[in-house]
């Protein structure tokens, strides 16, 4: 209904307004004049009183022929100040019976008062006061003291319905503005929103990456089309059944219902490039999946957006890869392993003591070759054949500590050593010395400015761990993420063209795994490295 009001007086023009505002004064006195008629028949013979109703309708005639729209915007405030001065002739016109109409100047000092200007209240109680005075003035009437008391009584009421009426005017329409704005900024913040969220339906379209929403118990909120028309994800979003089509990343293990993406979302677990198999044997593709949660906001409650990217292609193709690489290094190990066979018999024939030193050459780096191919294949294959025997992991360090002296002291390093003796442990001692000179020569290669590497060994609860620290330029998080992939090798090592392959990290890890034992580092760019291995107590 206000509504409806407000679009109705809204629409008004200026003379209509004029008109509409002056119907009640105009429809009260109607009435008075039908009371008169009815109960007092001989008032309409008064000349005055009839003269005080043609005044009522003059005004009501002016309302409706001027042109108000052409004139200055207050111009109709005389309208209800020439209201005042009819209703005080008529009254006074009429006699004590007619004091009531007194009433009727609340409609046109409450018209003047409800503008916004400040000054109209006063002009509503300017009237108020003329009505009382300026009447029986004109018509010389005897004053009296219910006169007196009207002429100081009547104003004063007047001027407490022209204030109020002129609060409450104000006070609406700041409110109406106030609420005007809010409602164009939530209009704003609609349109913004409608545009954000196509935006968002737009990008989850487009992209070719599943998108699977879902709330703080598990419950699906959302997913991209991706994740509808791929036929292996579709089915994980099952309520109940979809981690049954969850395999791990060793591609024959189910994943537990607790363990699935959605329920470890849900638990507020963070994770990211996560390996999973998912679709019918035969036919299943692999993914990375990460989730990443979002807190409780604007009465939504809280949840996690999990993304699953298909990668069989690149799975494939780093097997193919690895199938390459294996495939190349057997074939070049037959022929290396022959190279230095033969070698072996020329150096041990008479007669070549001439040559004896290229032929020391050629041997150092056939077996330099071999090395490197059977880490490819250690590599690729992410395994290597252990030949299990008690040894001492101490005398290993101790070892590779003194064959590495030598370049360590080139490079302006000083080498510590410290370890508990003894440390008996069942390894393989070739492929553990095989992992600390790895180390070894990684500390001394990234230590370019010199300064000192400490290779330690000791017993801990965990099991035998050895360490070997260096004050060298370090890693960044980035890197050291990266540390451990195949051919990986750091922008720094790149830029100041320190040798390297990147497969002693990765070898090193095929190895220590291998004894079921833990490979880490700890580094800090420009404080150094420290790479530490566990193995298992013998």
């Amino acid at each position: 209904m206000p509504d409806r009001l407000d679009a109705l007086f809204g629409g008004l023009g200026a003379r209509s307004r004029v008109v509409v505002g002056q119907l009640p004064v105009t429809l009260t006195v109607g009435l008075v004049v039908i009371a008169a008629a009815v109960f007092s028949p001989e008032t309409l013979t008064d000349t005055l009183f009839l003269a005080a109703v043609l005044f009522h309708v003059a005004i009501f005639g002016a309302c409706v022929a001027i042109p108000w729209g052409r004139l200055p915007h207050l111009a109709f405030a005389v309208i209800p100040i020439l209201d005042c001065l009819a209703i005080g002739f008529t009254r006074e016109a009429g006699g004590s019976v007619f004091n009531v109409l007194s009433l009727m100047l609340v409609f046109p000092v409450i018209w003047i008062s409800a503008q916004l200007r400040t000054f109209m209240p006063v002009v509503a109680i300017a009237a108020a006061i003329l009505s009382t005075v300026v009447p029986p003035l004109t018509l010389g009437s005897p004053p009296a003291g219910g006169s007196m008391i009207r002429t100081i009584f009547l104003p004063l009421v007047m001027s407490v319905v022209a204030v109020t009426a002129h609060v409450v005017s104000t006070t609406l329409h700041r409110q109406r503005i106030k609420l005007l704005e809010n409602e164009h900024d939530l209009a704003g913040a609609l349109d913004e929103s409608v545009r954000r969220q196509g935006l968002l339906d737009a990008v989850l379209t487009a992209v070719g990456v599943g998108v699977w929403v879902v709330d703080c118990r598990g419950n699906t909120v959302l997913t991209n089309r991706a994740m509808k028309t791929d036929a292996a994800l579709a089915r994980l979003t099952d309520a109940g059944s979809g981690h049954q089509h969850l395999l791990a990343a060793d591609r024959s293990t189910p994943v537990p219902a607790n363990m699935s993406p959605p329920a470890r979302a849900a638990a507020g677990e963070a994770f990211a490039d996560e390996l999973y198999w998912a679709g019918p044997e035969g036919g299943q593709r692999a993914y990375t999946v990460s989730s990443h949660g979002f807190p409780a906001a604007g009465g939504q409650e809280a949840g996690a957006v999990i993304t699953f990217v298909d990668v069989t292609s690149l799975i494939g193709a780093l097997a193919a890869k690895d199938n390459f690489v294996a495939t190349v290094s057997h074939e070049l190990r037959t022929p290396l392993t022959s190279i230095l066979g033969y070698l072996e018999l020329v150096m041990d024939e008479p007669g070549h003591e001439d040559i004896h030193g290229e032929l020391l050459v050629v041997r150092r780096n056939a077996e330099h070759l071999l090395g490197l191919v059977n880490d490819l294949i250690a590599v690729a294959s992410e395994r290597v054949e252990l030949s299990l025997v008690e040894t001492d992991l101490a005398t290993l360090v101790t070892e590779a500590v003194d064959s590495a002296l030598p370049q360590a002291a080139g490079a302006g390093l000083e080498l510590k050593l410290e370890v508990e003796r003894p440390l008996p442990a069942r390894i393989d001692p070739a492929r553990i010395s095989q992992v600390i000179r790895n180390l070894l020569s990684n500390a001394i290669k990234y230590s370019p400015d010199g300064g000192h590497i400490t290779a330690s060994a000791r017993r801990t609860g965990d099991g035998l761990v050895c360490s070997i620290s260096d004050t060298g330029i370090g890693m960044n998080e980035e890197e050291q993420e990266q540390a451990f992939t195949k051919f990986f090798r750091s922008a720094r090592s790149r830029e100041t063209a320190i040798p390297g392959a990147g497969l002693g990290l990765p070898v090193s890890k095929t190895i220590v795994e291998g004894h079921g034992g833990s490979i880490s580092l700890a580094s800090e760019p420009g404080r150094g490295t420290s790479a530490t291995f566990v193995l298992p107590v013998s």
